[in-house]
């Protein structure tokens, strides 16, 4: 498709970065190529395939066009439409910088000559998940979308289980595949009821289906089961800690920062099928959202691994991403234009800055892991000295996703706040009574991510190191920091420059809500950017002063050797630093009726105590507790059920029988 001028439409330009990305793990099976050579060439196709891509999506968001492709497969199922509008291109925007950083930092992660059994593979599936993606966002057929989400969902698959030799990763491919699985069996009722209701497969056009005689509930039900399960909201989250710990860190980055945000655009472009929004739709998004954002941080308080810890603040962002689209909804349930405007741009400028942040702290993580060949953190500290680079983008990260200025995570939580506050003041009913305990739960949420990060930072890269490993750290090399940094620079930039990205928010969210452009004014005039440029600018300026000031005097003053402080102990060690445990133990028993901390606690007998250990673990509560239970109540229950399956071919033969007899006389 091409526009008037003969130029190709920003649309295809997206499609066509879709068949470079699936294109780029090509070259690694061709035998005559080395595999360190085939995994340059894939790097350089995903580069390019993301720089097609990422032109084509911001030309979609600039002139708020959209390009619709038909293709031919010969199917059943109506035709296989495909459309690229401002709302794809937004999502399309964080899929495409994931990718790309994740495929310049694998070499140096996972060099071709260090994984010569796994790196085709992994490289191969790597370019099918990015192209599924683009595909999940484009297509406008229910079943094109089920066939895209499939092979999103199996490629994602074969890059988690990468390094399959590990019985735990198996396991947590195997719970990854049956949630997911769950989850598409909920989207098969989703477009089935939606075929019901409009006669055909295609998307509805926005706005333009009614919610009554239930349809509409069971259209919202389902989508939220289905998208919730893939996007983390609790309590379907059970598949994400496992998932997120166990993969490569490069795929951890684009599970948390890219996979889980197809959940968010499912529940998005389901809802924007529907005229009127029912009140309680915004109401149970604002719940569940305050429920995942107060759990998911309270779960990563108490962790161990530094990956599986970033896996529960990825359902934390997830519920704050509900939040937004719950104020949304309640704005378009209520009738005011403004409030579904904030709600909006605040979820959508999240999804953009969790992606980059969280993708930045995954391949932080991966490049410490790398380097002292551990997830513990209570084996690493005094990293930073090894690795200051890896520390500062680190230190990046964390400030961005705390919400704290002037980096891009204030935005976005700020414009969320803005909604709240403004239904909490002006509303009326269960709804403000909903947005204003949603207000404090965002706070809550934002103090207990900065003591998390406090830990893991102070942990991790300060003190004394913990073991051999973190006392042998190197620094990354140049193709592991310089995805990071320029993930960095997105932080850095969206937080001092929101208003560039403003006019890019209003086009997705009018795409949405076509109404919105007629009725809502612009965000810019919603939200105060230019003071939060102002704001963020002279934080950055202050920091940097203060930071010059501190290094003149350090660099002036007399230089000695002497060791830390220990507190009165004549001859501290390592062991005497802080722990993980030790510095979350408060937090931890506050929520301790959630959490179910357990472990064991050294009993002190006599004035002499024998050498002893402290040891203590929070399960994944949902899973230990609720799910794996009933499953095995049911298990036992259903055991008479199971001689059903007994291997002989001519009862199952009466069985089709039956059920087909069965079957006529209902239709009849």
């Amino acid at each position: 498709m091409t526009d008037g001028g003969g130029m190709v439409s920003p649309g295809m330009l997206l499609l066509c970065a879709s068949a470079l990305a699936a294109l780029s793990g090509v070259p690694l099976l061709v035998r005559s190529l080395s595999p360190a050579a085939g995994q340059k060439m894939a790097t350089a196709l995903m580069l390019l395939a993301a720089t097609i891509g990422l032109g084509g999506a911001v030309a979609t968001l600039v002139t708020g066009r959209t390009d619709t492709f038909l293709l031919s497969w010969g199917l059943p199922f109506g035709p296989a439409e495909m459309a690229v509008d401002p709302l794809s291109a937004f999502f399309a925007l964080p899929i495409l910088l994931v990718a790309a950083c994740c495929a310049v930092y694998a070499p140096g992660y996972w060099p071709a000559r260090d994984n010569p059994r796994t790196v085709r593979s992994l490289t191969f599936f790597f370019g099918l998940l990015v192209a599924a993606l683009i595909g999940v966002i484009t297509a406008r057929n229910g079943v094109l979308f089920l066939v895209a989400w499939e092979i999103m969902a199996v490629s994602a698959w074969f890059v988690l289980t990468a390094d399959h030799g590990k019985a735990e990763v198996r396991d947590a491919g195997t719970l990854y595949l049956i949630t997911t699985h769950i989850g598409t069996l909920a989207l098969f009722a989703l477009f089935s009821l939606l075929k019901g209701t409009t006669g055909s497969y295609l998307f509805p056009t926005p706005a333009s289906l009614a919610t009554g005689a239930g349809i509409g509930a069971g259209i919202f039900l389902t989508a939220l089961l289905g998208f919730g399960l893939k996007a983390g909201l609790m309590p379907f989250h059970v598949w994400l800690p496992s998932a997120h710990a166990n993969a490569p860190s490069h795929i951890s980055a684009i599970m948390s920062g890219v996979i889980l945000k197809l959940g968010i655009y499912g529940i998005v472009r389901t809802v924007s099928f529907f005229a009127q929004i029912p009140l309680w739709w915004g109401v149970v998004l604002l719940v569940a959202g305050m429920v995942s954002g107060i759990a998911g941080v309270a779960f990563a308080l108490g962790q161990h691994d530094l990956k599986r810890l970033l896996a529960y603040h990825s359902i934390e962002n997830i519920g704050i991403i509900a939040m937004g689209l719950g104020t949304a909804l309640v704005g378009a349930a209520t009738g005011v234009p403004s409030l579904a405007l904030l709600g909006m741009a605040g979820a959508l400028l999240h999804v953009l800055n969790h992606a980059t942040f969280k993708a930045l702290l995954f391949l932080g993580a991966g490049a410490v892991i790398h380097a002292v060949g551990t997830r513990e953190i209570d084996r690493m500290g005094g990293i930073a000295r090894a690795m200051p680079r890896t520390a500062l983008l680190f230190l990046t990260g964390a400030v961005a996703i705390c919400g704290l200025p002037p980096l891009n995570g204030f935005v976005s939580e700020f414009l969320i706040y803005l909604g709240i506050f403004r239904e909490a003041v002006h509303g009326t009913g269960a709804a403000a009574a909903v947005t204003s305990l949603a207000g404090p739960a965002l706070a809550l949420v934002g103090g207990l991510a900065v003591a998390c990060f406090v830990k893991v930072f102070g942990v991790v890269f300060l003190g004394l190191p913990r073991s051999e490993e973190a006392a042998r750290a190197h620094e990354a090399g140049r193709p592991m920091l310089a995805p990071m940094a320029v993930l960095a620079a997105v932080c850095v930039v969206v937080g001092l420059a929101p208003a560039a990205v403003a006019p890019l928010l209003d086009a997705a969210v009018r795409s949405w809500r076509p109404e919105l452009a007629l009725t809502a004014p612009a965000l810019a005039d919603l939200a105060p950017l230019g003071w939060l440029m102002a704001a963020a600018a002279g934080t950055l300026a202050t920091v940097a002063v203060l930071a010059l000031l501190y290094a003149r005097r350090l660099a002036a003053a007399p230089r000695g050797a002497s060791p830390t402080w220990g507190c009165g102990y004549l001859a501290p060690t390592p062991r005497m630093q802080y722990t993980a445990s030790s510095f979350a133990e408060m937090l931890v028993r506050l929520f301790g009726g959630i959490l179910r901390p357990h472990g064991t606690r050294p009993g002190i007998r006599s004035c002499a105590p024998a050498p002893s250990e402290l040891h203590t673990h929070v399960p994944e509560t949902v899973l230990e507790h609720l799910y794996l239970p009933f499953i095995t109540w049911a298990n036992g229950k259903l055991a008479p059920v199971r001689r059903l399956q007994h291997g002989r071919l001519h009862l199952y033969i009466l069985y089709t029988l039956i059920t087909l007899v069965t079957l006529l006389l209902f239709g009849m």
